[in-house]
């Protein structure tokens, strides 16, 4: 869940909590759900790790009436076909190839989403409701739930603000391992792996502050600008770094023309990066991006992890969105 979804948000570093207003704004922030007009749908495909890993997303969102709005998403991520070699040897110390096995090892969320307007002039708010399925092969499964909540925020000179709450009350994920596929791993490498794994894993909350601004050049010519705080409430290598908080902003730009092309850039990411004489270096993580919309269809592309600044490797990123008001007219 922290990957990102949608080519257009990712090729901006994911700074769109203030601004985002489309099918996908379940993942970033619900409350931008209320700038749907019309039934969305969305879908994107990404490979990682030198196309070892597949991540996919879909998303359906629709407006309820004029002051509420809800939508519902499935992600997943997965490694396909991994080797399962536990059994390569026999009781006699025979390799039999024949033996050997396949699984998957893999994460889907599940995520209904609602919004709705406040009283107060220019306010929304939404409300994630997620569900997250855990599976390694037949070694073990997981169950986890947890509730996200956003808030958006646009002044009358059209600035805007966005604040995400993820995991708000701690996402728990409750693990079930199957015993017999365990003692094949246990009596795979002797004395290792001899006792059984935490079963629950917690997923502390989280919070994302942004704020954004569009400019319109010369009637044809626009400019978003944008950025996020993305804030854990923990210590860690982030480049503003306290017991409290840390926090690793981020910067996107999206240019565009009489919104049917666009470019998009964006930086985060930033990590203090001890070396190995001990050193502090600043490492960050460049995006870029490109988005063509007509009609009702949006095309986006991503390219992240541009320059291989951080650990991961770069990928290749796209995906499409949908207003299906086209098939009525």
């Amino acid at each position: 869940m922290n990957i990102g979804v949608d080519a257009a948000a990712l090729g901006m570093s994911n700074a769109v909590t203030a601004q985002t207003g489309d099918v996908n704004s379940g993942y970033w922030n619900p409350a931008g759900l209320l700038q749907v007009k019309d039934k969305q749908v969305a879908l994107m495909h990404a490979s990682y790790f030198a196309n070892i890993a597949q991540y996919d997303y879909a998303a359906f969102a629709m407006p309820i009436d004029e002051r509420s709005a809800i939508a519902i998403s499935a992600i997943r991520f997965g490694v396909d076909d991994i080797l399962n070699t536990t059994q390569l040897i026999d009781s006699e110390g025979n390799i039999d190839y024949n033996r050997i096995s396949l699984f998957s090892a893999a994460d889907y969320a599940f995520t209904v989403s609602y919004a709705r307007s406040l009283p107060l002039d220019g306010f929304n708010y939404g409300i994630n409701a997620k569900v997250i399925r855990r599976i390694i092969g037949k070694f073990a499964t997981s169950w986890g739930f947890g509730f996200d909540v956003g808030l958006q925020y646009e002044t009358k000179n059209e600035w805007k603000f966005g604040l995400m709450l993820r995991d708000i009350t701690t996402t728990y994920n409750t693990w079930t391992i199957d015993e017999e596929e365990y003692n094949t791993i246990k009596d795979a490498v002797p004395g290792e792996n001899q006792e059984l794994p935490e079963t629950t894993e917690i997923t502390a909350p989280k919070a994302q502050f942004g704020i954004s601004k569009k400019f319109i050049i010369r009637y044809d010519y626009s400019l978003v600008a944008a950025m996020n705080l993305n804030m854990q409430f923990a210590q860690t290598n982030d480049i503003i770094s306290s017991e409290i908080v840390s926090i690793d902003p981020a910067l996107g730009f999206e240019a565009g023309y009489i919104d049917l092309v666009f470019v998009r850039a964006g930086v985060g990411n930033f990590q203090n990066i001890t070396q190995i004489d001990n050193t502090q270096k600043l490492s960050f993580q460049p995006n870029i991006g490109l988005g063509f919309k007509y009609k009702g269809i949006q095309v986006d592309y991503a390219l992240t992890d541009l320059g291989d600044q951080s650990a991961a490797l770069y990928s290749n990123i796209f995906s499409l969105k949908v207003d299906l008001g086209i098939f009525r007219r």
